[in-house]
């Protein structure tokens, strides 16, 4: 069968878009996943996993397929089917994921991804080998013909992944890039049915993307008790989905930031006052060991509760943080003081980069449920020490464990030891509460041990609801004895993200358990 020229442009462009939604949709992955199972190493490795299988079955099944079918109609018809699929996935995400939380983070990731993109991947893995049997026809060279063909697949494909982390995540939101997605695959094989086929009647399922459209709603909820939840704010951005959720009961109106599901920080709406007991450990910490400090530098700036404090002791105060959409939602929705300098880049970097020391170096950043291996490394610890002045204190918030499986802690905090002289454990909550698992507060500074008087602290203000446990854990240091494997961490070596598995999955648990599912997965 002859094809026209104009056919076999056609051709190339579906090889070429089809190579790019496919990476669209893996990229993607890990923002529908991400907020339930982490953006983790087990996230990343499900959606690499899922996305070659189906591609490696696509091209068998598509070979096979096109030796007997070697008609454009059902070559078509499967670009057709993939783009349906892709367009129901912010449909199906919600009931597939909440089927698959009780596997855990790694058989749950891997179930979800494949269940959500497999079948799709595995249709558009199909293309490669029909487009290059249909050309075959129309080339005498089979070697040129089928190397041009995934050449430009890939090339579709690097676009595809370019496009998505540099574009259109800033500026579309998951569900809508799915939508586009799927309306592209679809629009493509109508668009073949129309002027290759003259089948009118396809035009008709052109209809369908834009039935399931999807509306970026306002969510809320009452709950059985009587609190109104209601997702206020909800963004993509390059680093993150970020969330702003408010909880109201009466007059009590509380306010919470999440970044991938989980909950980074949280004000009482009423007074700006945290609900969460480690901003606190943050903040007096550090000044109660040196009062006499003029300058910090917060590395995270979450809902910015801790860098308003110190500038409002007279301590002036910088931020680094990586997202801008974070400063954004700090500003808007938290009250952060506009004032306060804000550095829009990685903390490594800017580490590296600036020449200024400050007396306090406060590091609180989480992706997730997780504070990035390369700002908790022994060379991460040595540049925020060579930031300090002489008398400076650093301090970090982790979530670790002290009771059990306390191998990461330990050598966070054998991490710390071999940089600083003096490395001290608070806990913000109360560990038998919760299986030795809480938000710790370490404070590292060099020098002979320092006394830390919390009657030098100026503006202790703290919320009623945690004041009585804030204030014991300030007093009480944790001690705990050392895993006996614990190592000092390097950017070579950090492998937190597999030995804290359990540890991720049991903070996953605590957050679904207090943060609503239809919130989560709006």
């Amino acid at each position: 069968m002859q094809h026209s020229k104009g056919f076999i442009a056609y051709l190339i462009a579906t090889a070429t878009l089809c190579g790019a939604l496919v990476m669209v949709i893996e990229v993607l992955g890990s923002r529908v996943i991400g907020p339930f199972f982490g953006v983790s190493l087990f996230v990343w490795t499900s959606l690499i996993t899922v996305t070659m299988v189906a591609l490696a079955a696509g091209y068998v099944i598509g070979g096979h397929l096109s030796d007997r079918k070697s008609s454009p109609d059902w070559l078509y018809g499967l670009i057709l089917a993939s783009g349906l699929l892709t367009v129901l996935i912010p449909l199906l995400k919600g009931p597939v994921i909440q089927a698959a939380l009780p596997m855990g983070l790694r058989w749950g990731s891997l179930t979800s991804a494949f269940v959500l993109f497999g079948p799709a991947l595995l249709l558009l893995g199909c293309v490669s080998p029909y487009v290059v049997k249909i050309a075959a026809c129309e080339m005498q060279n089979i070697g040129r013909t089928v190397g041009s063909f995934y050449a430009i697949s890939t090339v579709g494909s690097v676009v595809g992944t370019l496009l998505t982390g540099f574009v259109l995540i800033a500026y579309l939101g998951v569900n809508q890039i799915f939508w586009v997605t799927g309306s592209l695959l679809i629009a493509l094989s109508v668009i073949y049915y129309l002027f290759f086929r003259r089948l009118w009647a396809a035009a008709l399922v052109a209809i369908i993307p834009f039935v399931l459209i999807p509306h970026d709603t306002t969510v809320s909820k009452l709950m059985a008790d009587g609190t109104r939840i209601e997702r206020i704010a909800n963004h993509d951005s390059h680093y993150g989905n970020l969330k702003v959720v408010d909880y109201s009961y009466g007059e009590k109106h509380h306010r919470d930031m999440l970044i991938d599901g989980q909950t980074q920080s949280g004000m009482d709406v009423s007074n700006g006052l945290s609900l969460y007991e480690y901003p606190y450990l943050l903040q007096f910490l550090p000044y109660a060991i040196h009062p006499d400090g003029k300058s910090c530098l917060m590395i995270g700036l979450g809902a910015g509760l801790v860098p308003v404090w110190y500038q409002a002791q007279g301590v002036k105060t910088e931020v680094v943080d990586i997202d801008p959409a974070v400063v954004k939602f700090a500003k808007q929705y938290f009250n952060f003081n506009p004032d306060i300098p804000v550095h829009i880049e990685d903390a490594r970097y800017f580490l590296m980069n600036t020449p200024q020391q400050y007396d306090y170096v406060i590091l609180d950043v989480f992706n997730g449920d997780t504070t990035p291996g390369h700002l908790i490394s022994v060379e991460a610890m040595h540049l925020a020490k060579q930031r300090l002045t002489a008398n400076g204190v650093f301090a970090a918030n982790i979530i670790g464990s002290v009771e059990h499986d306390t191998l990461m802690t330990s050598s966070i905090i054998k991490t710390l030891q071999s940089v600083f002289d003096n490395v001290t454990v608070y806990s913000a909550t109360d560990t038998t509460l919760s299986e030795g698992v809480s938000n710790l507060a370490i404070v590292a500074y060099d020098g002979t041990p320092r006394t830390m008087d919390l009657s030098r602290v100026p503006n202790m203000n703290i919320h009623p609801l945690v004041e009585s446990t804030v204030m014991d854990n300030l007093q009480q240091p944790i001690h705990f004895t050392q895993h006996p494997s614990a190592m000092v961490l390097t950017d070579d070596y950090n492998p937190v993200d597999f030995y804290d598995v359990w540890l991720k999955e049991k903070i996953r648990k605590s957050n679904l358990g207090s943060t609503d599912f239809d919130i989560l997965s709006s």
